[in-house]
This record gives structure tokens, C-alpha cells and sequence, in this order.
């Protein structure tokens, strides 16, 4: 509803002190906005902000000077002027941390990005032949050297991976040459002569039917891909004769999922791969292995417990692998499809794939980070397992660092020992010895000032302190942290 311009009364008499809308316009003209922002995104500011005086007036608030509305109106014009998309300082400790963008790009994924936006590239053009050529070949070379599969392909996150990966697998079983048992009907694809009408399904086990962040649920996903859902075992254990009880004539694939953001534990039980891909084998079906994150390094090393790699999923014998290029692998946000030559030709062809696929600038940062594995240095190149990687008495020496460089200012201001998390839905409950900044002062405030500085700096509440966690701050960040934890202290 329009707030109305004019009233009776006191209240009419105060609405008609509201400065002009032209003055306001001419006002953001003269401070640069309008070139900044555009003239219709002022001019929709500047009525946004009259409309908002008229509504607090009529409600029986007094009306503010023309001058403190104008300047209100060039702050908020000002914060526009920033951008909603703005860059952050992670000092949550979380290192793959989604609401903050997930894993930060390296330096050569960012200049690989760069140079494939700015102008033009051969995404589908082969150079050599001078002819028409593989869009999804620029990333497949090094999946398969690193993952040890046959063929792999792109998309836009691990959702899409799985969906598309179930979705091109229904109409048709795979060609298990020599394979399956005496006596058990070939499958056909759907509405193409099947004796027992109905979809496709998919066998699952019960434990796994999970739900991940932004509301994403296994069984949603399996509708949403035409088929039907079999639950097999129980929520905490789940065996081969399971699966092998529920094989039917309409079964297509076996899915298992990985328990990315949460743990079972006590008396467990889950199907092996190994078991599911023999299983897969002699029925002639598709065995599918959603991994959520997906890593290509060993995680015990560095104190995160015992993940699956993508390349031991491989040589498992899983006709798909599906995992995120944007947490563990430390790349661009994508969905990354890894397995046999039959089931990606298959994910290749299907309708959904030029919906889901990933552009150049994609392409060109997952290379670039694949190639940091390639030449053995993911450990120092790519930002997530630096931070992972990076030991308690440098992460202690940093946070000492900043309190030295704020002196005076820093008053008040500790050092402690605490835990980062893995986050991103990887490695649940699995955290990592730290060194934190604790600020003084009254918690929430602080971390609001932070927040609203320029660069946003993003803390952590603990023990009703606000704490800095080093591990997530890139190096070249340090400045403006220690600038920015200055000024918000000082208020």
C-alpha cells in the first residue's frame, strides 16, 4: 500500500518539511552516486527513503532535518555503491565455510579465470583439426590421470551431478558383457515394452537417505529424476542380502551416499562398495556412488580421520563417482562425474547435461586447480589444505602477530587456544587445533561493527568473546584485519 503524501494536522504539517525528491537525486548527483548507481537505482533509493520518513511520521515519530535525511540517504547510497556481492575476511576458523563462498581459488585458478573471460577462448573449438570440438575434454584429462577413471565430466555443483547421473542412467542397464545371473530378465527402459508397468527404482540404503544443507534430500532428488526409491536395511545397519532381497525387474541402480554432514557411530553397519559393484555386476546394474565432497588427497594425515578418496571409490569398480570440485578438491563451485566410458557417454547425452554444464571461466579455474595436483603441490597452492595443513604453532605465531601490530589498541585483547572446523559438510565434528584473537567487549556489538566494516570481518562467538581464527585469514589479509579489528574497537 502507498504511504499518502499529505495528512491533516500536525502530522501534514510535518510531511510537508520532507525535502523534494529532485534535491535528493540532484544531491546523490552531485556525490558521484548517479554514476555509480544509475539514475532509476537513485531515484528508486531516493523514494524508497522519503516513503520510509512518511510512514514513521504518520506513526507519530518526529521528522528528521532535510539535512540529516539527505545525509542518510548518501550513506545507504554509498553502501549500494559497495556491492551485495562484496569480499569478506574469514576469520571463523571454518575453512570451507558456504555461506562464505566455500573454498577459496588459488592464485593460478584466478589468473586462469581471468584470462578465459577476457576475451575469447577455444572452449569448443579444436585448433588443431580447425573444426567444431570438446567443450568437456579441457577438464577430463586430468580427472582421469588423478581419479584413475576411464572419463569424467562437469557440472554446476555435486546436486546436479547426482540428479543428472540418475536421471541418464534409467532408460537402459549398462552393457556388462559375459556378466549377470542364469535366469534373470534382461531390464528394459521405461514405457519401451516393459512387462511390469512402473519407474525405474533406485535401491538405497535406509542410513543414507540424507539431507544436506539448502534442503537438498536424496529422496527429492531421486523423484525429481524420474524414478522410484527403494529403501533398503535399516537406519544403522544395512547388508548385501538388502540390496540383493530388493533387486526386482524395474531396478536400475544402486546409490549409495556418502554421510557428508553427519556421523553414525555404535552398532553400524553399511554395505561396502566392493559388495554393492559385485552385486551390480551380476544383476546388470548401475552402481552409483554420490561421495559429497570428495577429496584426492589421504585426510588422515592432517588429523581429519579416514575419508574415502575419489580414486578408491574408482578402483572400486563404481560405474559413477559423483563429488564437489568447490569443497575438498579446493576448486570452483562444480559437480564433478567421474567412472566408466558407457556411463559418461551416457551423462554426455542426456538433455539435462547442456542445462547443468559448466563455461569457460569454470573450466578454466577446476583445470588450473587440477594441475596443482597434478605437479604435487596442493599443499601449498590451493587455499583449503593450506589451511588444513597449517600447523598449531604458526597459526599461534600469526595470532601473536596481530596483537603485537595492534599495541595500544589491542588492550584487552588475548591469544588462546581453540578448534577450527573443516566445514562445507565435510568431516562432521572432525575440528583442528588453533590459536585464536579473543577481543574484548560486549560480544554481539563487536562482531556487528566487524561485520560492517570495509573489508567485512567475519569472527566467531566464543565464551562470550569475539575470536579471530588465523586459519581462514589469507595471508594477504592480515592488514586489513589488524586495520579493521582497530577501528572496530575503537568505537
Amino acid at each position: 500500500m502507498t504511504t499518502p503524501k499529505f495528512a491533516p494536522g500536525p502530522a501534514g504539517a510535518a510531511l510537508r518539511g520532507l525535502p523534494r525528491t529532485d534535491r535528493l537525486v540532484e544531491a546523490a548527483d552531485q556525490a558521484g552516486m548517479v554514476e555509480k548507481l544509475g539514475h532509476g537505482a537513485v531515484l528508486e533509493a531516493v523514494r524508497a527513503e522519503l516513503d520510509r520518513h512518511r510512514a514513521a511520521v504518520l506513526a507519530g515519530d518526529p521528522c528528521p532535518s532535510p539535512e540529516a535525511i539527505e545525509a542518510g540517504l548518501l550513506d545507504r547510497l554509498r553502501e549500494d555503491a559497495r556491492g551485495s556481492l562484496r569480499p569478506v575476511v574469514n576469520a571463523t576458523g571454518v575453512v570451507i565455510h558456504t555461506n562464505l563462498g566455500r573454498a577459496p581459488l588459488s592464485d593460478d585458478a584466478i589468473a586462469a579465470m581471468g584470462r578465459a573471460a577476457r576475451g575469447y577462448t577455444n572452449l569448443e573449438y579444436d585448433l588443431v583439426a580447425g573444426e567444431r570440438g570438446d567443450r568437456y575434454g579441457h577438464a577430463e584429462a586430468p580427472l582421469c590421470r588423478l581419479t584413475g577413471a576411464e572419463a569424467a565430466v562437469a557440472v554446476n555443483n555435486n546436486a546436479s551431478a547426482v540428479m543428472l547421473a540418475l536421471a541418464a542412467l534409467m532408460d537402459a542397464p549398462p552393457d556388462r558383457s559375459g556378466g549377470g545371473e542364469a535366469g534373470v530378465r534382461p531390464l528394459a527402459a521405461p514405457g519401451r515394452g516393459e512387462a511390469e508397468p512402473g519407474l525405474p527404482e533406485v535401491i538405497v540404503s535406509r542410513g543414507q537417505l540424507v539431507e544436506i544443507g539448502g534442503g537438498f534430500r536424496i529422496p527429492d532428488v531421486l523423484r525429481r529424476s524420474g524414478a522410484a526409491l527403494v529403501e533398503v536395511g535399516t537406519t544403522n545397519r544395512t547388508y548385501l542380502r538388502d540390496h540383493e532381497a530388493a533387486v526386482g525387474p524395474r531396478t536400475r541402480i544402486l546409490l549409495a551416499v556418502h554421510r557428508s554432514n553427519f556421523r553414525l557411530s555404535g552398532f553400524v553397519h553399511d554395505t561396502p562398495l566392493e559388495e554393492l559393484v559385485d552385486l551390480g555386476r551380476r544383476r546388470a546394474l548401475w552402481v552409483v556412488d554420490d561421495l559429497g565432497s570428495g577429496t584426492l588427497l589421504e585426510t588422515a594425515p592432517f588429523g581429519l580421520g579416514i575419508e574415502p578418496t575419489v580414486q578408491e571409490r574408482i578402483r572400486a569398480g563404481a560405474d559413477l563417482v559423483c563429488f564437489s570440485g568447490d569443497k575438498l578438491l579446493g576448486g570452483p563451485q562444480s559437480g564433478i562425474l567421474c567412472g566408466t566410458r558407457e556411463a559418461i557417454a551416457r551423462v554426455k547425452r542426456h538433455p539435462l547435461m547442456r542445462a547443468l554444464r559448466v563455461d569457460k571461466v569454470t573450466l578454466a579455474a577446476l583445470s588450473a586447480t587440477l594441475a596443482h595436483y597434478e605437479r604435487g603441490e596442493a599443499l601449498e597452492k590451493v587455499p583449503v589444505w593450506r589451511a588444513i595443513a597449517a600447523a598449531p604453532e604458526a597459526l599461534e605465531a600469526r595470532a601473536r602477530g596481530w596483537l603485537a601490530v595492534l599495541g595500544a589498541a589491542g588492550a584487552g585483547c588475548a591469544v588462546r587456544p581453540s578448534r577450527s572446523a573443516v566445514g562445507g559438510g565435510s568431516l562432521p565434528e572432525v575440528t583442528l587445533p588453533t590459536s585464536v584473537l579473543a577481543l574484548p567487549g560486549p560480544p554481539d556489538a563487536l562482531a556487528a561493527r566487524l561485520r560492517r566494516g570495509e573489508p567485512p570481518v567475519v569472527g566467531r562467538i566464543e565464551e562470550d568473546r569475539v575470536v579471530l581464527d588465523p586459519r581462514t585469514v589469507l595471508p594477504a589479509e592480515d592488514e586489513a584485519l589488524v586495520a579493521a579489528v582497530r577501528a572496530a574497537l575503537a568505537v
